[in-house]
């Protein structure tokens, strides 16, 4: 029997909703509304918010910091968020004079403040200049979360906060984090703004 594209799409589309279902449990939806309040917290004390990641993870970085800076639903006051993956100059120059691994760290290091949110994406737990960035916040009390799927690699453990993404495939994994950062989006911004 003929596989038609219909057939494949449906398969793919039922692998992403079944992602979905196994990543969102009661407790990863704690361990969302705990994300959403650390940052409620930061911004009402002035902090902001940095992220960082690799690849898609990266475009997922820029993608919330926009969220943050121009709007989720609401018509309201910019929230202060830094996406550490777009500053093409401060990129080439860390990696020319440095390391790619520093890339991060060395934004952190001269933009972050104590009481700072970091959001580290990574969604095999293992990628080195996010790990760093992750060592860098910590020796500025900034509060770690990690985002990240399958076993969650090294970043799982040594993050304040994991979302884990129980999913195998980066695709997947890369959809339930945008939904676990889009619902956290609108909470901040509900509960910041009100109605």
């Amino acid at each position: 029997m003929e596989i038609t594209l219909k057939d494949q799409l449906t398969e793919i589309v039922d692998k992403h909703k079944r992602a979905v279902e196994k990543s969102f449990t009661a407790a990863q939806l704690e361990v969302c509304e705990r994300i959403a309040r650390e940052l409620l917290k930061a911004f009402q004390n002035g902090n902001k918010l940095l992220l960082c990641g690799n690849g898609g993870s990266a475009a997922d970085a820029q993608h919330i910091a926009a969220e943050f800076i121009a709007r989720f639903k609401k018509e309201r006051k910019s929230l202060p968020a830094i996406a550490l993956t777009t500053d093409t100059s401060i990129l080439t120059a860390v990696s020319n004079d440095y390391d790619f691994n520093q890339v991060f760290v060395r934004q952190i290091e001269g933009l972050g403040q104590k009481g700072d949110v970091l959001i580290a994406i990574s969604t095999s737990g293992r990628s080195e200049n996010v790990l760093q960035a992750i060592r860098q916040a910590k020796t500025q009390d900034i509060l770690t979360v990690g985002f990240t799927g399958g076993t969650g690699g090294a970043l799982k453990d040594m993050v304040d906060i994991c979302f884990l993404a129980l999913a195998d495939e980066t695709s997947h994994i890369q959809e339930v984090h945008t939904l676990a950062l889009h619902a956290i989006s609108e909470i901040v911004e509900e509960v910041f703004f009100g109605s």
